[in-house]
């Protein structure tokens, strides 16, 4: 707007993306003050500034939730995730900041005075819980960013914690089952070391008998000796016998032993994928709110919702300016050149509000016109159908037999 009174200042390219972000009508603004102009960008760059935010907030939880589990302080780095991150971040973000523009550009000017009444912010509580959703889901993740040094280190040590559980657990569950099998294995063993010590007396008696350090009568190789050797040698055969006896059943257990074994090293092995498995955003967002407190973890969500916030309260507080007033102007053109007529505050419904009338007086006009052209219709098919009923009964005056006849033959 170019004045001897005043001159508007040119918007530029990055002005007008705000003011598109801020649901402002560039026509109107280019026509308006410097104020009105910085007011609507201001109010766009607080949306965009959310919806980056947002965007880098979706993006960290999405990593955070899909990367490789790891140990929480030596953690790896993928970049495959890291790809879909940042796709996600963009839509997550994009969503977000079309959310908050809506919600701004929905949210009315108030009764055009910085005093907020019930009325007005009573009409603004769906917004401001939307906003408050907003600014939470954003404020959880940068939380978990801020103190990302603490909860690695808090939640290292909760992995440990769980690891040697795990491992408690693992190696309790595996001992019932090689009790079990060395129950077996035991009992053939005392069997077998019995035999192996009966054989053992038995070869030092026959040897002692062979010396003669027995002290008895008839040493040497005498029938004695003989009857000792004999007990050795049928022991030694038992003892042949017990192994090849009970050999099926040492290998069985044997085998049994090494594979329950074999199962337990594996499940031990298991301990550090259970333990990483730890690493997950809820586990962290716990962890965020222990090592924070209620009190910094309140002022950052406050934070938030103070950024999301801002712009509804402030279009609720400002007072009306020339661009208001141009806005309204504008909207009273274009509804009275299509011949909308509304009569403000007009009637009382039901309830004892106060309400609009909205006239629509080229649809009426139209109606109207459709309305006669109808019934004119009407008048013409009632005079035609009379004047061929007239006609008929003058043929009939004149030749009732022709008439008949005709009308038989139809």
């Amino acid at each position: 707007m170019t004045k001897d009174y005043y001159i508007t200042p040119k918007s530029t390219y990055l002005m007008r993306l705000l003011w598109k972000a801020a649901g402002g009508d560039r026509f109107i603004l280019e026509r308006a003050t410097f104020a009105d102009q910085m007011k609507y960008m201001c109010l766009g760059g607080v949306v965009t500034a959310t919806g980056i935010m947002a965007a880098l907030a979706g993006g960290f939880a999405f990593y955070t939730i899909f990367e490789p589990k790891g140990s929480a302080i030596d953690q790896g780095f993928s970049p495959g995730t890291c790809i879909l991150s940042c796709f996600f971040g963009f839509f997550w973000g994009l969503m977000i900041f079309n959310i908050d523009r809506f919600i701004v550009t929905s949210t009315g000017k108030g009764d055009g005075t910085e005093a907020i009444t019930w009325q007005e912010f009573k009409g603004a509580i769906p917004r401001i819980l939307m906003g408050a959703i907003i600014a939470m889901t954003i404020s959880k993740p940068v939380e978990i960013r801020m103190f990302k040094t603490e909860i690695d280190a808090r939640l290292y040590e909760e992995q440990l914690k769980v690891q040697k559980e795990f491992e408690k657990r693992t190696a309790a569950n595996f001992e019932d089952r090689l009790k079990n099998v060395d129950d077996d294995l035991t009992w053939i063993n005392a069997a077998r070391q019995e035999l192996m010590n009966r054989i053992k007396k038995a070869e030092t008696d026959y040897l002692d008998q062979l010396n003669g350090r027995t002290g008895v009568a008839g040493a040497g190789n005498g029938p004695l000796s003989k009857a000792l050797k004999a007990q050795l040698d049928n022991l030694e055969q038992e003892m042949n016998q017990f192994d090849q006896t009970h050999a099926a059943e040492l290998s069985s257990i044997q085998s049994k032993r090494k594979d329950i074994r074999k199962e337990k090293e594996k499940a031990l092995s298991e301990n550090v994928a259970v333990a990483h498995g730890l690493d997950g955003l809820l586990e962290r967002i716990k962890l965020a709110d222990e090592i924070a407190g209620w009190g910094i973890s309140l002022f950052v969500t406050l934070l938030f919702l103070a950024i999301e916030l801002t712009p509804i309260f402030f279009k609720l507080m400002l007072v009306k300016t020339p661009y208001d007033y141009l806005e309204d102007n504008i909207k009273e053109l274009i509804k009275a050149e299509n011949g909308i007529e509304v009569k403000y505050d007009y009637y009382k419904d039901k309830k004892g509000q106060e309400r609009h009338l909205v006239i629509h007086h080229q649809a009426g006009r139209l109606i109207h016109e459709k309305a006669n052209a109808a019934e004119a219709q009407k008048e013409l098919i009632d005079y035609a159908i009379k004047k061929y009923i007239e006609q008929q009964k003058d043929r009939m005056d004149k030749d009732p037999d022709a008439f008949i006849k005709q009308l038989g033959d139809a």
